[in-house]
């Protein structure tokens, strides 16, 4: 920003009219394409929005500093800090306990295993947080955790594992329904 306003001082004595804004219009332009390399897709999983806003609310501070803006700069500076740092835990902790849902599977013995779980799933399988088998005498009862799921993906889930042979019943943690 400060070469755009002060750079061009000797073409601007010969008479040339510049606009020192068009600098932070190709910096904003050219952020927004790192960001959109900074955002990856990882199957139904879209991550690095954070780190693509994060640049591009430095570049825009970057650019207010440059332009003389201190005080802005220090208030978006104080709000992007308060933002990543404080909103991140609670977010973590309220919405992401509301995302895990928990199965509980009623097999035969042996008849699910996590390479058959990988294999039902297929892209499900990344959803899976934690797989616990307890055996008991006549049949093994398996847990699976899921994290941010939505009730339609849930449900494909479940159907999937029903589909399986060998399993018996699968429900919902805390749900006396089949």
């Amino acid at each position: 920003m400060i070469v755009s306003a002060y750079g061009f001082s000797d073409v601007l004595r010969s008479g040339v009219v510049l606009d020192p804004s068009r600098m932070a219009a190709q910096v904003v332009s050219g952020i927004g394409f790192l960001g959109a390399g900074a955002i990856l897709a990882r199957g139904e999983v879209i991550r690095g929005l954070t780190t693509a806003a994060s640049v591009w609310a430095v570049a825009g501070v970057g650019l207010a500093v440059g332009g003389g803006l201190y005080t802005a700069s220090i208030a978006a500076t104080i709000i992007i800090l308060i933002i990543l740092a404080g909103i991140k835990p609670l977010e973590k902790r309220f919405i992401g306990s509301r995302q895990r849902r928990e199965l509980v599977v009623h097999t035969n013995r042996n008849a699910l295993s996590l390479a058959t779980l990988h294999d039902t799933l297929g892209a499900g399988t990344a959803r899976v947080k934690q797989f616990v088998m307890q055996q008991k005498d006549d049949s093994d009862e398996i847990g699976i955790t899921l994290s941010r799921v939505t009730p339609v993906q849930f449900e494909a889930i479940c159907k999937r594992l029903r589909a399986v042979p060998g399993v018996r019943e699968v429900k919902e943690s805390g749900d006396e329904s089949a």
